[in-house]
């Protein structure tokens, strides 16, 4: 049978064995008719919370956080739409701040902005990068679980009304995306980032696909969320065509909630078995710009693949590890997998992106994993991945009774043992 893997900005077809491979994605759900008038609708029908319009007081400072470009909202539609909405309520697009969730990824540059935001946006209103290690673009709002400082971006905490737009999908430590994570780490400091993000975290059996509630890192990330004040959640859900299949606004918390639900009817897939070689994918462009964002396809394939299994992840990289990243020079700190899992565990202070680098060695104790991508040979054996060529040559190689599961869609589907 023939496959296309998600990859880019295409597909890769690959012929996979008849009778022993298995294709796993998500349920289909049709994009809604009228998109934004269903946004529009979910402004004035929120969950849980006040209508957008009773929000907004005259002279009100407004920050809306936006994902960056790792992220596939679809911001070239929601934000224009918002907008208009709050100009036909009356605000001056000088009350009005546009501020990234970027996390502690790489600023985006201005034609990245437009690209994501659209032209028209970008020069029209006042858009800014979040700055996670700017000391004077950060506030603190309390302390975490470790009585560690908890600073979030000044211009969200003290903007007047707050509204956090993003995209709502599984991951692979914090059960969703969405909802409370575009404040945290969204626009969070490093060092909080950083605290929350630790191997005490991230080495928790609730810190996986599907949870929120019970799981440690989200429940914390949570409430440094609410303690930046009350914000008005947009959050939307889509399909493999990137259409808006639903529209979940209101309370920050229980609007996500909603949205999560909504999500794992699709999302997570049950399997009754264990699989020999897992393929994935990391959902393609934007999400596979880089091997530090396919660390979530990995993850989501090694559900399934039995002890000393194969995985394959085709993931473009076209932004390479990144190269001199802190992900990259925490795997170079050991010779195999395991030293880096030792590094990290015998480190004096959290390092920066050490979440994805201890993911992807815990992946790499339980499976072999092969790498399709862009990335030089150099630059995926450096990472402790074997590069694959030809992922239709390696299935071709494999055992003629190995079982195959295929992730086309990557981390949009989750499957789980039943």
């Amino acid at each position: 049978m023939r496959v296309d893997l998600a990859y880019g900005r295409g597909v890769i077809g690959v012929d996979f064995p008849d009778g022993r491979t298995t294709v796993i994605q998500p349920g289909h759900q049709p994009g809604l008719a009228n998109e934004r008038a269903a946004l529009v609708h979910a402004l004035s029908h929120p969950i849980a919370a006040n209508p957008l319009a009773q929000w907004l007081k005259p002279g009100a400072r407004i920050c809306i956080l936006f994902t960056d470009r790792t992220r596939a909202t679809p911001n070239e539609r929601i934000i224009p739409w918002l907008l208009a909405e709050l100009e036909s309520a009356g605000v001056r697009r000088e009350q009005i701040t546009l501020l990234n969730q970027l996390g502690t990824h790489l600023p985006n540059s201005r034609s990245e902005l437009e690209q994501m935001l659209t032209p028209a946006v970008v020069n029209s209103y006042r858009v800014l990068n979040h700055e996670p290690e700017n000391p004077e673009a950060l506030v603190q709002v309390g302390v975490t679980r470790r009585g560690r400082p908890a600073r979030i971006n000044r211009h969200f905490v003290e903007a007047d009304v707050r509204i956090v737009t993003g995209f709502i999908e599984p991951h692979f430590f914090a059960g969703f995306s969405g909802g409370p994570k575009g404040i945290m780490p969204g626009v969070a400091a490093l060092e909080t980032v950083i605290d929350n993000h630790g191997v005490h975290h991230i080495s928790h059996a609730n810190a996986t696909f599907g949870i929120t509630h019970g799981n440690a890192l989200w429940e914390e990330l949570r409430d440094i969320a609410l303690l930046a004040g009350p914000s008005f959640l947009l959050n939307v859900t889509m399909n493999e065509a990137r259409q808006i299949t639903g529209v979940f606004a209101g309370h920050l918390v229980e609007a996500h909630r909603a949205g999560c639900e909504f999500v794992r009817k699709t999302a997570m897939q049950p399997v009754a078995q264990l699989f020999d070689t897992v393929v994935t994918t990391n959902s393609g462009f934007p999400l596979d710009l880089n091997l530090y964002q396919g660390v979530k396809g990995l993850s989501a394939a090694a559900r399934i693949v039995r002890p000393g299994g194969t995985l394959i992840l085709a993931c473009e990289c076209s932004q390479g590890v990144p190269s001199g990243s802190s992900f990259e020079n925490i795997l170079r700190s050991g010779t195999d997998p395991a030293a880096v899992l030792a590094f990290l565990a015998s480190a004096p202070a959290p390092l920066p992106e050490q979440w994805q680098a201890q993911i992807q060695a815990l992946v790499q104790a339980k499976a072999r994993v092969l790498l399709y991508s862009s990335l030089s040979e150099a630059q995926a054996r450096g990472a402790h991945l074997q590069p694959c060529a030809d992922i239709g040559a390696a299935i071709q190689n494999l055992p003629g009774d190995a079982r195959i599961a295929v992730l086309p869609q990557g981390p949009l589907t989750i499957p789980y043992l039943v």
